[in-house]
């Protein structure tokens, strides 16, 4: 049961800006969804649409990114696994530039050779690392900070995801085949159409961030308001109800790990969702959904042509998706609060650079999250 002191008479306004982490949480259903009702339809046109929508920049640079040089026309044409793609939480499309500063969510998706299932590995946001540096900005590199801090060195949108990737590609030994950014207008819209989400809520969670007065009006706790309030149990949420319980974290029995974990089982709620929505026969709502996705989007696809990559990922569904979090600890070094990788966090980067994962989840369960 979702419990919300707010009147259905009352459309008082919801606040308009969230944490930029929670703004990916679609790019996912973005590609998978697409990849699958685009080809079913048979449509090019809307095949074009989605592409020609979709901004795209240079988000991995030359350091972070599958080398193409073996590239042929033959090889573009057909995508083969396995695949990593490193999606951002940030806004590159923000007014405000203070905004894109931080990238408070980091996902790496890991698609096997079979491509037809996806790993979803939720990276902490204070895991502590080695940031290399990075002469765009003249940032001379530090041994050990938060990983988030990469983006921010690296002067914010596509510099920062730049750095981010470098990092992550120091720190797991993989390069990435693409990358995306997300912002929470399309994210929002996109929900919206889909009519909410259906999600499975472990615990309890209250919310800090959105709450109403006793007229229903939107007032935030931290005013005096009613905290908007997630009881244990399987229901529906409007866009704006879920968007606000995967940004929670402080109510959580394990913090952001359980947080990491609400992330995940979004995405495969969002899948599934557009899947019964029959989208692959009904092509004005899918025209509709494209749009809104597209206009969300930033994308390298390391020169592959969007369809194409549609086409590749069309066997992945919501029911292959497995989430992962890394073997790690908090841990106080110097005043300073970190996440610090365990001596197993090793071994799942050997899976990812090997394609193992499948093993790895066997073998290390306190690490898999069920979604």
């Amino acid at each position: 049961m979702l419990t919300l002191r707010r009147s259905k008479k009352s459309r008082a306004a919801l606040p308009g800006r969230d944490p930029i982490w929670a703004k990916l949480l679609v790019v996912v259903g973005a590609f998978l969804l697409i990849a699958s009702a685009t080809i079913v339809t048979g449509s090019q046109v809307l095949a074009n649409r989605y592409r020609d929508s979709v901004r795209q920049e240079n988000l991995l640079g030359n350091n972070a990114r599958v080398s193409t040089e073996d590239k042929t026309e033959e090889r573009r044409s057909s995508i083969s696994g396995p695949l990593n793609f490193l999606l951002i939480g940030s806004d590159l499309r923000a007014n405000d530039p203070e905004d894109g500063q931080r990238s408070d969510s980091i996902i790496i998706v890991h698609i096997p050779v079979g491509l037809d299932r996806a790993y979803l590995l939720s990276i902490p946001r204070d895991l502590r690392v080695k940031i290399p540096a990075f002469e765009p900005t003249e940032f001379r590199g530090s041994s050990h900070e938060k990983i988030n801090g990469a983006f921010q060195h690296g002067g914010g949108g596509a510099g920062g995801v730049q750095l981010l990737a470098e990092t992550l590609t120091e720190l797991i030994g993989i390069r990435f085949d693409g990358a995306a950014i997300v912002n929470f207008d399309g994210f929002k819209a996109a929900v919206d159409l889909l009519g909410g989400v259906d999600m499975c809520i472990d615990q309890k969670v209250t919310s800090i961030h959105v709450g109403f007065d006793d007229k229903g009006n939107y007032l935030s706790p931290d005013r005096g308001g009613h905290p908007a309030v997630y009881e244990p149990g399987c229901q529906h949420l409007e866009s704006w109800q879920a968007l606000d319980l995967v940004r929670q974290r402080k109510s959580l029995a394990n913090g952001d790990y359980d947080r990491q974990r609400n992330q995940q089982k979004f995405i495969r709620a969002i899948l599934t969702k557009a899947q019964q929505q029959n989208l692959t026969t009904n092509p004005i709502a899918l025209d509709r959904l494209i749009r809104a996705l597209g206009g969300a989007l930033t994308v390298d696809t390391n020169g592959v042509a969007l369809e194409e990559l549609m086409f590749g990922l069309r066997n992945v569904r919501p029911s292959s998706l497995l989430g992962l979090t890394v073997p790690s600890e908090p841990q106080d070094i110097g005043g300073i609060s970190y996440v610090v990788g365990l001596e197993d966090a090793q071994a799942l980067y050997s899976a990812i650079r090997g394609d193992t994962l499948d093993a790895w989840a066997v073998e290390n369960p306190t690490w898999v999250n069920p979604i």
